[in-house]
């Protein structure tokens, strides 16, 4: 039983993920998590006020199982499969994120300065994930699906705007890596 509570080799997760993705190809459908929350908004009367909530959501039921997998495997990972919550990093990294002041960098997955409830105390990291996140759900709109809408779903489906979109992903990490990240902290 040893073997799950260790990460698994790409050799393993890969091949899962790409059956997945070759069943929901088979049955004519799209993952993304986004999406979820358009359906979502809609099922709370979105619809009655915008163009863009109107839609058939309970064709998308299917996909609201997924974000609800996601919470329940994140929390049983978290809780009862994570025996060291350590991040298998590199020395230098850890360093660089500790000098921009990241103190618990490679020694948990979640940095405790934007994940503790210190977080609604301090105006600059609650500022941080207030712009951060208006700007994940602005780009994830404007870009017509997230990350793993268009890096899974959309190249498995050799979906030429998924491959712009995930190429316009990876510079805009490398941007805020190398470039941003420095000036915020």
């Amino acid at each position: 039983m040893n073997w799950i509570y260790d990460p698994w080799p790409w050799y393993v997760s890969g091949p899962m993920i790409a059956f997945i993705m070759f069943l929901l190809i088979i049955v004519g459908k799209n993952f993304g998590m986004s999406a979820n929350l358009r359906t979502m908004c809609t099922m709370c009367g979105a619809d009655k006020r915008a163009e863009f909530f109107k839609f058939d959501w309970k064709a998308q039921r299917w996909n609201l199982v997924v974000v609800i997998g996601t919470i329940i495997g994140g929390y049983i990972a978290a809780n009862y499969l994570t025996t060291d919550p350590a991040v298998n990093i590199s020395a230098d990294t850890i360093e660089e994120l500790k000098s921009y002041g990241f103190e618990t960098a490679g020694a948990a997955y979640a940095p405790d300065k934007f994940f503790s409830m210190s977080v609604f105390s301090d105006p600059k990291y609650l500022g941080l994930l207030i712009i951060g996140g208006l700007l994940i759900g602005f780009g994830s709109r404007y870009a017509g699906g997230c990350t793993s809408g268009h890096a899974i779903s959309g190249l498995s489906n050799l979906q030429l705007p998924s491959l712009i979109a995930t190429i316009g992903f990876f510079i805009g990490g490398l941007i805020m890596v190398y470039l941003l990240y420095p000036i915020i902290f």
